[in-house]
């Protein structure tokens, strides 16, 4: 009989961990390989952003492999297995899912996030609720895990009505740092800082756009334009740090200027 794609998978996985496999593979644990899967991950999203489908199923691929090793190196030690990660996650569907595999009602996309809140509440405590806040992983990039606890607490119904009250409250932390800053103290300066970063992540949310790409695109977009200031300094023979801080500005703004002609 055959094998499935995933059973070689599998087997390959077990073979390079076994004691005549491949030194580096046998000497990694689930500690070692945390930056591995980090920047697999990464890879994968920039090749979701990239367009090139091609790209995308290799570097999907790469992330898959790191669940195969890490599920791997737990069964060498007795604590499960992959087909108890892929058990696991398919019994989490279904109980996710009573809209679909139970008679729960649930017409709209809200409607669900609703009730998956709600479900997943009381899966690790019983029926003792848990906080919406529990579970948001340590690890996430701090405007990703900004932006998931506004969006957890707004489905509870913790939500400015109207927009004016989000830009109410980014302007009235924009205050507070000022006054911070004129106060010189330094702990309320970076206590107002945070607050006014998590204004701004609640008002990218309240807007529909996710904050972590926003600010990418941002940084993106000032780094290829610094490389056109760059350019332009080099094609006139000049060099950027003998350039006055006027003469920066003035380059800059013509670099942002050709960049709005183009589109």
């Amino acid at each position: 009989m055959n094998e499935t794609p995933i059973e070689r998978l599998l087997g390959i996985m077990r073979k390079l961990r076994a004691p005549d496999g491949c030194p580096w593979d046998r000497e990694q644990t689930i500690d070692s390989l945390k930056s591995c899967l980090i920047e697999e991950t990464y890879e994968v999203v920039d090749a979701m952003e990239s367009g090139d489908r091609a790209e995308l199923r290799g570097e999907l691929g790469d992330l898959l492999l790191q669940v195969v090793f890490q599920a791997q190196i737990c069964d060498e030690a007795g604590e499960f297995n992959f087909d108890d990660v892929v058990n696991g996650i398919s019994d989490k569907l279904i109980r996710r899912h009573p809209h679909v595999f139970g008679d729960v009602k649930a017409d709209t996309s809200e409607a669900v996030l609703k009730n998956w809140e709600k479900i997943k509440k009381t899966e690790k405590g019983g029926e003792t609720p848990r906080s919406l806040v529990e579970g948001i992983p340590r690890h996430l990039p701090a405007l990703t895990k900004a932006n998931l606890v506004q969006k957890r607490v707004a489905r509870a119904g913790f939500e400015w009505d109207e927009i004016g009250g989000v830009v109410d409250k980014l302007d009235e932390e924009l205050a507070e740092v000022k006054e911070a800053m004129e106060q010189k103290n330094v702990a309320a300066i970076r206590e107002e800082l945070g607050d006014l970063m998590f204004s701004v992540v609640n008002l990218s949310r309240y807007l529909g756009h996710e904050p972590e790409e926003v600010l990418n695109e941002n940084i993106a977009k000032f780094m290829r334009r610094f490389q056109g200031l760059e350019n332009h300094l080099h094609a006139e023979g000049r060099q950027l740090e003998t350039c006055s801080l006027d003469e920066l500005e003035a380059v800059w703004v013509a670099v942002k200027n050709k960049e709005k002609q183009k589109l």
